[in-house]
């Protein structure tokens, strides 16, 4: 029963201001995935929940275009996560096996059907559950301002002037704003290699072999899938804009700086995109069209990659550009190649940039992605195969409908980081280290997108880019001690998205089920310590863990 006074959501109204004044036990801000999960189970636990989220939908990217989710081992995902999944795929009439491995047909994620799901579909799920629970959500919450008495979070002052009230806080946004507003330690650095001990972090090159050329060109990275179709292949491309002569300029698309020494601590976080939803059904389609700016120059650099290619007899489609996979309804979900929608280096000022200032980076991922597909659909550089296929698809008109069928959330791959007294790394990731305390399994390798695309030796080059694979170390355990601040900067917040590890643990960690699993645990230990008047810190994890497992959480890997 919600009968407590911090239980009942007061809303009371200032005349001085006319805002409002919302009281709550369990304040969730971010309406991300993992927020509804947090918030969801703060409800089921007899709280009252607040779910504050700046933007206007909720879901985050599993409803914002992540049409084809990547969960690694479906055994290892369980409670509120599981549950939405298996709620999404019976959207469809499909019946998910979470007893066994799903399997990938055709080079994509190994999802069995969990996630090729419509994104209308996914928010749709999200709201009906949040509304099923009780919780009071709050949109348009945009935060300016935590206050804190000690080290304990009073209220939340957003930019409308409404005031959150609550016992306990979880943030759950990508980028880690309440914890950062909170005065908690973080970092958006790279570590570099030798603070942790690590192999992938800091500055990293990789160089793989190629078995269509048998052997690896200069600065050559790549992969295939399947020893089909490839869609994530570099070539050692020039980067000057008169080919071979330096003092001519870069060419767009390239950033500027020095290439660095493998290992070493650097700034940038990896490149975002958006995760289109297309459609090939033209009484449904909105056609793309290219910014006001469009200006074919600004691709030159796909055009020499283009003549890369059919210079070494590939057989080009699309999928050289945006790996895309089926989805009800004649829709598909587009992701990055090569150069799809990834733009390195323009979104290294989103972690601490303003809410005005986002939506400008925003607009700019947007704008060279339109270019993009409208010089793949036009271009007479570009195969006619390609030019074909790019022409047959268009924006949904039931897709994103507040916003031209564009996708209302970027993919904020890494942003800020937590520093907390425990740090996850590689060491956690690929097995060689069990993290104590466990609120959830990640399952994923380690997967960093690029983070420069920088000249190296005369040639282009993608920094920062690893990939361990989809299979990577088997499940491992995620600490509650990396969720949790230093007891000396706050008591009473849980951080579960920019929770607290090294930039390459990060790389494994930030699938979107996960985030789901950590946020739950999260609710569920900051119900206990508002049941236990404790802080955060003192959660009794011998008390939390049976608790967890009752909720559907997986906790231990033991297959």
């Amino acid at each position: 029963m919600k009968q407590s006074l911090f239980a009942l959501s007061l809303v009371l109204f200032s005349s001085a201001t006319s805002a409002a004044v919302i009281e709550s036990d369990l304040c969730v801000y971010g309406g991300t995935s993992g927020g509804m999960a947090a918030a969801v189970q703060g409800a089921r636990m007899g709280k009252s929940v607040v779910l504050a989220e700046p933007g206007r939908h909720l879901g985050g990217m599993t409803s914002g275009g992540l049409s084809a989710v990547d969960i690694g081992d479906p055994r290892s995902v369980g409670g509120i996560a599981r549950e939405y999944f298996t709620k999404l795929a019976a959207t469809v009439g499909v019946t998910l096996a979470w007893d066994k491995p799903f399997t990938s047909k055709g080079g994509g994620p190994a999802t069995g059907g969990a996630y090729a799901i419509e994104p209308h579909k996914a928010e749709q799920v999200f709201d009906g559950m949040a509304k099923e629970a009780g919780v009071n959500v709050l949109r348009e919450a945009r935060l300016v301002e935590v206050k804190k008495h000690g080290t304990r979070i009073t209220e939340l002052v957003m930019e409308n002037g409404d005031v959150v009230r609550a016992s306990m806080f979880i943030d759950c946004t990508y980028e880690g704003d309440l914890m950062a507003k909170a005065g908690l330690s973080y970092t958006i650095m790279r570590e570099g290699n030798a603070k942790y001990g690590e192999t992938y972090n800091g500055i990293h090159y990789t160089e793989k072999y190629q078995p269509r050329t048998g052997h690896l060109m200069p600065g050559e990275t790549g992969r295939v899938l399947g020893g089909q179709g490839v869609w994530d292949r570099d070539f050692p491309l020039d980067p000057y804009v008169v080919k071979g002569d330096p003092k001519s300029g870069l060419l767009p698309l390239i950033n500027e700086g020095e290439p660095g020494t493998q290992g070493d601590p650097a700034p940038g976080v990896q490149a975002y995109c958006f995760r289109l939803c297309l459609t090939t059904n033209p009484e449904n389609m909105i056609p793309i069209t290219p910014p006001s700016d469009y200006d074919p120059k600004r691709y030159e650099l796909v055009a020499r990659f283009i003549e890369a290619c059919v210079a070494n007899g590939d057989d080009m489609d699309l999928r050289w550009f945006s790996k895309h996979d089926a989805l009800p309804n004649d829709k598909w979900d587009f992701n990055t190649a090569t150069f799809g929608g990834n733009l390195p280096g323009a979104s290294w000022a989103w972690p601490e940039a303003s809410y005005a200032q986002r939506e400008k980076i925003a607009k700019e991922h947007e704008g060279y992605h339109r270019g993009l597909l409208h010089f793949l659909a036009t271009d007479v550089r570009v195969p006619e195969k390609v030019r074909k296929d790019m022409q047959r698809f268009g924006l949904p008109k039931d897709e994103f409908t507040d916003n031209g069928g564009w996708p209302h959330q970027i993919y904020v791959r890494e942003a800020r980081r937590m520093v907390s007294d425990f740090v996850m790394t590689e060491h956690h990731t690929f097995g060689r280290q069990t993290a104590p305390k466990s609120v959830g399994l990640g399952s994923y390798g380690t997967d960093t997108h690029e983070i420069r695309r920088i000249v190296k030796n005369g040639v282009v080059a993608r920094e920062g880019k690893t990939s361990t694979g989809r299979d990577g170390a088997p499940p491992y355990a995620i600490g509650y001690d990396a969720i949790i601040p230093k007891l000396s900067e706050c008591e009473n917040l849980l951080v579960t998205f920019a929770l607290s590890a090294s930039h390459t643990a990060f790389s494994s960690i930030r699938m979107e089920p996960v985030f789901m699993c950590t946020s739950q645990s999260a609710a569920t230990a900051a119900c206990q310590a508002i049941d236990d008047g404790v802080s955060v810190q003192d959660v009794d994890y011998v008390k939390l863990k049976p608790r967890l497992e009752k909720a559907g959480q997986v906790l231990v890997w033991n297959k």
